[in-house]
């Protein structure tokens, strides 16, 4: 009988790190700056760091394979911010908290005059999320530098470990809240905002940070070396194809619009068929357009409409309004802006067809984040010195890394996700591939603190 997806997590969870995980002196590197010899992290104490994490959030009476609950600003936010931390403390580290509510800790370099490389991600989850998103970068950044610490290597430049807040935006409706921040990006009155109750400004505070004061928490360009980022795919690409590290080209282009479609309500059982213009009958013509203008030509380019409302919304009156959303991502914002264009001139088409109205409003643009191809190219490296293949792709998805881009220069290592499962309690990656991950940020890191990177 096959193994189930929770079988393997439960089974993976239970069996012992030592046979997951190669010894930590099996290969080593050395440093530019220092002779001495850096082995590679400990795998197994990776491990007993992302078990000790998921405790917090785990549904009551649950396992490793059952996911998390770790919303910002929660109670298990807040206890999983306390036991990273403590681990932060363990290792010789100074944590501290921006105003906006970010985790910081910084190791010295031997150069204080030059800007640090900064590594982490988040420990944030979507409702019923998994175990490694975010999770596995923020630890391993933090196995990174105290790797280095254990072996007495001093890099030139500092390290910084962050622990951004708020990336999944389940809270309050807009994710990347803490390296937002650091970017400058926050909108005007965005500490105003109420969920569940609860003011924004007043949720900051409940981590720490200090809303009054979140100009502080502003970093300027220039002001950092590198930024490096470990995160799982979340899609299914390097799993398929068998191959251990994912070198990000960059984080796509997002561009949101809104289409309104207006017809006529109408009795449904007294309107004839030929009479009839149904909003809802155009909507579903423009949903296919949508499908099918974007996969007609090759590439990684995605158009999703994934929200609609229909107006009257009762089962015998004929739909008079429809609204939904089309989303298109891309590496190139070129690409999706002449996909958006074929899209209304085919919404022109439906219009007329139908003896409807079709509007289709742009609502939000995010623009891409390319990564610095010194990045891409010193992770290539890194994974090659590890006995490793790589694979270049694009992020289809959201990350803080995308707000460090318009700082300094950004690179992401993905590790595949089983299955191409994330967001759900299923979410898993082998610890072996976890301490790949891990040992390719570390060499990147070395590899990054000899590197002068155009910004």
């Amino acid at each position: 009988m096959p193994m189930t997806r929770r079988g393997f997590l439960e089974r993976v969870a239970a069996a012992p790190a030592a046979i997951l995980v190669a010894p930590a002196a099996a290969r080593t590197v050395r440093t530019a700056q220092t002779s001495a010899v850096v082995s590679e992290i400990d795998g197994q104490r990776l491990r007993r760091t992302i078990e000790g994490l998921s405790l917090y959030g785990r549904p009551a009476g649950g396992t490793f394979a059952d996911g998390i609950s770790r919303v910002a600003y929660s109670d298990a936010d807040i206890a999983g911010r306390q036991f990273v931390t403590g681990l932060m403390r363990a290792a010789g580290l100074s944590p501290r908290i921006d105003a906006a509510g970010n985790i910081l800790a910084r190791r010295p370099g031997s150069r204080a005059d030059l800007p640090p490389i900064l590594i982490g991600s988040h420990v944030d989850s979507v409702p019923s999320g998994g175990n490694f998103d975010g999770a596995l970068g923020s630890l391993a950044a933090l196995e990174v530098v105290q790797t280095l610490g254990e072996h007495g290597v001093i890099t030139a430049h500092p390290l910084e470990v962050v622990v951004w807040a708020n990336e999944e935006g389940v809270a309050y409706g807009h994710g990347l809240c803490g390296s937002r921040a650091a970017a400058g990006e926050l909108a005007d009155g965005e500490m105003d905002a109420v969920w569940n109750g609860v003011k924004m400004a007043d949720a900051v505070r409940r981590i720490g940070g200090d809303p009054s004061r979140l100009a502080e928490a502003r970093r300027a360009r220039g002001s950092i070396h590198v930024y490096l980022e470990l995160h799982i795919e979340q899609g299914g690409t390097l799993d398929a194809a068998g191959v251990p590290i994912g070198i990000v080209e960059g984080i796509v282009a997002i561009d949101r619009h809104e289409a309104v479609i207006r017809g006529v309500p109408n009795h449904a059982g007294t309107t004839p068929m030929p009479d009839r213009r149904d909003a809802l009958v155009a909507a579903s013509h423009l949903v296919l357009a949508v499908r099918e203008i974007v996969t007609r030509e090759p590439g990684r380019h995605v158009g999703t409409v994934g929200q609609l409302a229909v107006s009257p919304n009762a089962p015998n009156v004929v739909p008079g309004v429809v609204r939904h959303t089309i989303e298109l991502r891309d590496l190139s914002q070129a690409r999706i802006a002449r996909l958006a264009d074929e899209i209304r001139s085919r919404a022109r088409d439906i219009a007329a067809s139908t003896r409807t109205e079709i509007e289709i409003t742009l609502t939000s643009r995010h623009d891409p984040a390319l990564a610095a191809p010194e990045i891409q190219a010193a992770i290539e490296t890194s994974a090659r010195d590890c006995g490793l293949a790589s694979l270049r792709l694009p992020s289809g998805a959201g990350h803080d890394a995308q707000m460090m881009a318009r700082i300094g220069p950004m690179g992401m290592i993905f590790v595949p996700s089983l299955g191409g499962v994330s967001h759900s309690p299923q979410e898993s990656t082998s610890w072996a591939d976890c301490a790949r991950g891990a040992n390719v940020l570390l060499r990147t890191v070395l590899a990054m603190d000899r590197t002068s990177v155009r910004s």
